[in-house]
């Protein structure tokens, strides 16, 4: 088996305290937490955190470990001292009356476990099942403010319901871990965005189509948008033109680096009902000079 340094997984010393072994723990936990990490291999690192920190927390695990590991270093092939048992079986479940011998070789055994998945094994590593519990569907709103979810699964025939708190800023396809128990797998959903009726959604930008008045286009004006935080007002440069593109930073989807919403600007020409407003189209093409397909060949 190859042994594995959990003080560099954790990025601490080997004197380190309980203290900042906890700290560097929930640190590095909330940088490659599978649910939000951007980083490669991110779900591999947040389970080495898992391993080394379970070890390093517990007083008479790192005892153990620091004596069996002094000298090795991370990927090279361990094996146990010989006196592994006589050494260790004191401290483990031995200490008190009543036990006896057998008390020990419980404790033993209990152990074993505990150093193979310390060290790993060539032929089984520890790690928590995981089931594919689906699609788990909401509504872009949803995804930025964050909600939660009754969703009932069925096991062995039976029905269970579960609660499920989908944070603020999921995006379409990521994947929601949630742990499981001792006799239970972790469940892995797969974030579904629903189609919006007025917001179109690439990763965690959004863009709003916003229709203008051909004078507004023309020249310039202040009117109010709407984003999924709330109506904002923005300044329409004079001489926009329809298909330009205006963005709103930061109002996308929330995030580490959160998205931002661009508005596409759509100019909608009045219709000419009346005799009135008939003349009024008459009297434009009259004045302008404007030909809308010059430099056509």
């Amino acid at each position: 088996m190859e042994y594995k340094d959990y003080y560099k997984t954790l990025g601490v010393a080997r004197a380190a305290t309980a203290e900042e072994m906890k700290r560097a723990y929930r640190k590095l936990a909330r940088k490659y937490h599978p649910d939000v990490s951007k980083e490669k291999n991110a779900e591999e690192k947040f389970k080495e955190l898992q391993e080394a920190y379970e070890v390093l927390k517990d007083p008479e695990k790192r005892a153990a470990y620091d004596q069996l590991g002094p000298n090795y270093r991370a990927g090279q092939q361990f094996r146990p001292p010989p006196d592994w048992e006589q050494r260790f079986s004191q401290g483990f479940g031995g200490a008190g009356g009543g036990g006896g011998r057998r008390g020990h070789a419980e404790d033993l055994n209990g152990f074993s476990e505990f150093f193979s998945r310390m060290f790993g094994s060539d032929q089984q590593e520890f790690v928590q099942p995981e089931a594919d519990a689906g699609n788990l569907e909401v509504t872009l709103e949803e995804a930025f403010t964050g909600t939660k979810r009754r969703v009932q699964l069925n096991e062995r025939g039976r029905a269970r319901n579960i609660d499920v708190t989908i944070p603020s800023g999921v995006s379409e396809g990521q994947s929601l871990r949630i742990a499981g128990g001792t006799d239970r797998p972790a469940l892995i959903f797969k974030i579904r965005i629903r189609p919006h009726a007025r917001y179109s959604l690439d990763g965690k930008d959004v863009t709003l189509d916003l229709p203008l008045a051909p004078w507004e286009a023309a020249l310039g004006a202040k009117v109010t948008v709407p984003t999924l935080a709330g109506s904002v007002d923005m300044t329409i440069p004079a001489g926009a033109q329809s298909g330009q593109k205006l963005r709103l930073r930061g109002r996308g989807l929330p995030g580490t680096t959160p998205g931002d919403q661009f508005v596409m600007i759509k100019i909608v020409n009045p219709p000419a009902v009346t005799a009135h407003e008939k003349e009024i189209y008459e009297r434009m093409k009259k004045e302008f000079t404007f030909d809308a397909r010059a430099g056509w060949p």
